[in-house]
């Protein structure tokens, strides 16, 4: 109000019923009409504001950009507008090109009545109208023919709106209605399709082209008229800016000013998340936490992303912030309008399979129930629980390792093996608990496959369990507008305890290193990202969560009608995508590691061995698991000339031994835990070893020639 305070008549009427009064007498001398008349048929046919009240929804990011503006009937765009909201020039400008007498007449101006029936018998044509702005409101709200009728029924109207509004509630409806060509209407809307920025900052050329757009918007659209437009807006420079105090030098700049050639059509951002606000929105404006920037960043990265991909294929991202858990960026598809990768369909809410990201919450859950430690050995090797005999990925099996090697390597049978200790109801139903919608076929209880991604969940979801990890370990939902927070309060005690949290962001940044499967630049992890990835069975869905100090990201990659994609899980296409997300956010400091855990050393017996140490069929004594001490998994092997001889070796099993290479064989002492072998020259080799008892482990390494 006070940005237009000093356009407003200080002579003009505040009290009603003198307001009334010259309503009423205006009404009488241009309508015949007595003020009892014009009280009854003001009853009887108020004024019709469904129009006026109809607007389109915006959803808008953090700074109130417009993020997607939805259009109301025929596909128009009608935004709301408040005078708080348009520049004073425009205001001041408009009232002395349209309507002189604004604030001292009452909807109908019996002189430019007077004046326009004037010219017209003088001329024998109509010269110039007699509406005022008010007038044009009612004709805006009630669309009519231009007929002698007509015109005397926008009178009466004026009159109403005037009896009924503050000059102030006119204009606004003014400015919400003008058409401005084609689906275009109201100012707002007008100013971000022709210049590209709201309405409440315009150059004296705006301002002046927007005045007089809305008198023919067909023939002065800029965009198909120019020439007309530009001759129409100096019109007004040239009537108005010595009455709106335009200095003379600058109404000549305008004046040679271009006009926009061409419209801007609104902004595309976020079209999935802005869809689903509006359906549950209950006002015309949606405020969001969506940072525009990196919006726009994240889409371009999934949209490049996906054009590397099989066709059909699609990506989707959601950015958290930590603390507060407000979606700061929200990706439902590679490209929302690509209707080859079903891009209209939001792979945020959908329901997949997330592979191997689970594991880090089933071995957290252990570690806090005292059924393991992240230095406990544990078995990888075939193993069946009842009926289900689970694999690892490309088959491979590591013998004994470490908890945290299992789940650094997301090794399958171990997290199996722990899930069937924890209960995969219990598991499940502590998910629930927190708040992740878990689906499951028919009306089956959960089964050990969930280890592995038998069950179906959103990345909206596993991105809430995630930076709960990254946090307090409180699961609360995600944020999307300060009016969703209803249920954001967490749901009874944390998921995980404070020292689990710290051992699993030890162990998922340590997944980096160099060795594994992601490209050398993502190897050494400077930010400390703590990330697993996971793959659906058959290629369907591959995923990469990830967190650092600050935010949590989840990146899916998949097609969206579930077809397989050979060749791409979690590690080689979703990683590198999380870790180019990352790149987009500022740094976050890397959280000061817990010490509250027990060392390795300090281990109780109980928590040395998961699986405890089999017992030997001939002499009914336990013995300690067996392992393969050389060579390692993955290790590379260092010869010095066509051939050269290695030593294996075995820790634990039952003696005696036998050594296989490439499934072949090996001679040796089979009461020794050494083994030696020729390697002929370099490649790649598989080495394994069966103890007494059956037991086989095995490993594959590679052997390098160093003498050249």
């Amino acid at each position: 109000m006070a940005k237009i305070a000093k356009y407003w008549p200080k002579n003009w009427p505040r009290n009603w019923r003198k307001k009334l009064k010259v309503a009423a007498i205006t009404l009488a001398a241009t309508l015949g009409l007595s003020v009892p008349t014009f009280f009854a048929l003001d009853a009887t046919f108020p004024p019709k504001l469904e129009r006026f009240h109809t607007v389109s929804h915006e959803v808008l990011a953090a700074n109130g950009q417009v993020m997607r503006l939805f259009p109301v009937e025929n596909g128009r765009l009608r935004r709301h507008v408040s005078l708080d909201q348009v520049d004073p020039l425009f205001i001041n400008m408009l009232i002395t090109y349209e309507d002189k007498r604004f604030y001292e007449h009452s909807g109908v101006d019996p002189l430019a009545v007077m004046r326009a029936a004037w010219q017209a018998a003088s001329s024998g044509e109509i010269i110039s109208g007699a509406s005022t702005l008010t007038m044009q409101v009612a004709r805006l709200l009630e669309p009519r023919p231009r007929t002698l009728s007509s015109k005397l029924v926008e009178m009466f109207r004026a009159l109403q709106l005037e009896h009924r509004f503050s000059k102030r509630d006119i204009l606004e409806m003014y400015l919400t209605l003008a058409p401005y060509g084609g689906n275009i209407e109201g100012i707002r809307a007008a100013s971000l399709v022709y210049f590209g920025h709201e309405a409440d900052h315009l150059t004296p050329d705006e301002a002046a082209l927007l005045v007089v757009l809305p008198q023919s918007p067909t023939g002065l659209r800029p965009d198909r008229n120019p020439a007309n437009a530009k001759q129409a807006r100096n019109k007004v420079l040239a009537r108005v800016a010595a009455d709106v105090g335009l200095e003379a030098h600058l109404a000549s700049l305008a004046a040679q000013a271009p006009v926009p050639y061409s419209k801007r059509p609104p902004r595309l951002t976020a079209p999935h998340l802005a869809a689903r606000l509006k359906a549950s929105a209950e006002g015309p404006v949606t405020h969001t936490y969506i940072d525009i920037a990196l919006q726009s960043q994240l889409e371009a990265l999934a949209k490049a992303g996906a054009s590397r991909l099989h066709g059909g294929a699609s990506v989707a991202m959601l950015v958290v912030e930590n603390k507060s858990r407000k979606v700061i960026a929200y990706v439902g598809s590679a490209d929302y309008t690509d209707t080859a990768r079903d891009g209209f369909v939001d792979m945020v809410t959908a329901t997949r399979s997330p592979g191997s990201t689970l594991k880090p919450f089933i071995y957290g859950m252990a570690f806090d129930r005292g059924i393991a430690h992240p230095s406990t050995r544990i078995m990888d090797e075939p193993r069946r629980f009842g009926s289900y005999a689970p694999s690892n990925f490309m088959d491979t099996f590591y013998g004994q390792v470490t908890v945290t090697e299992a789940l650094r390597r997301s090794l399958n049978v171990p997290a199996v093996a722990v899930l069937d200790r924890l209960g995969p109801v219990q598991f499940t139903e502590s998910l629930r608990h927190a708040g992740a919608a878990l689906s499951l076929p028919g009306e089956e209880a959960p089964g050990l496959a969930v280890a592995l991604g038998g069950v179906g969940m959103s990345l909206e979801d596993l991105v809430m369990l995630y930076a709960a990890l990254a946090d307090d370990g409180q699961a609360r939902p995600l944020r999307h507008t300060d009016t969703l927070v209803a249920t954001g309060e967490p749901l009874g005690e944390p998921l995980l305890g404070a020292d689990t949290r710290d051992a699993l962001r030890h162990i998922l940044s340590g997944i980096g290193a160099p060795g594994d499967r992601l490209p050398r630049k993502y190897q050494m992890n400077p930010r400390h990202i703590a990330f697993k990835t996971g793959t659906s069975y058959g290629f369907r869905d591959a995923w990469a969560v990830g967190y650092d100090g600050g935010y949590t990201i989840g990146v899916w990659i998949g097609r969206p009608d579930g077809t397989p994609m050979p060749g791409h899980f979690g590690n080689n296409t979703a990683a590198p995508l999380l870790f180019d997300a990352f790149g987009h956010l500022p740094p976050a400091p890397a959280p000061a590691p817990g010490g509250n855990l027990l060392t390795a050393q300090a281990l109780p017996p109980a928590l040395e061995y998961f699986d405890r140490p089999q017992l030997s069929k001939v002499s009914g004594r336990r013995v300690a698991p067996l392992a393969l001490a050389f060579p390692q998994a993955d290790s590379v092997v260092g010869l010095m000339g066509p051939a050269t001889p290695i030593t294996l070796s075995a820790e634990g099993g039952e003696m005696p031994l036998q050594w296989f290479m490439d499934g072949k064989p090996i001679r040796s002492s089979r009461w020794s835990r050494d083994a030696t072998f020729m390697i002929d020259g370099p490649g790649f080799y598989h080495v394994s070893v069966t103890d007494r008892n059956g037991i086989r482990v095995s490993a594959s390494f590679s052997a390098e020639d160093l003498s050249r």
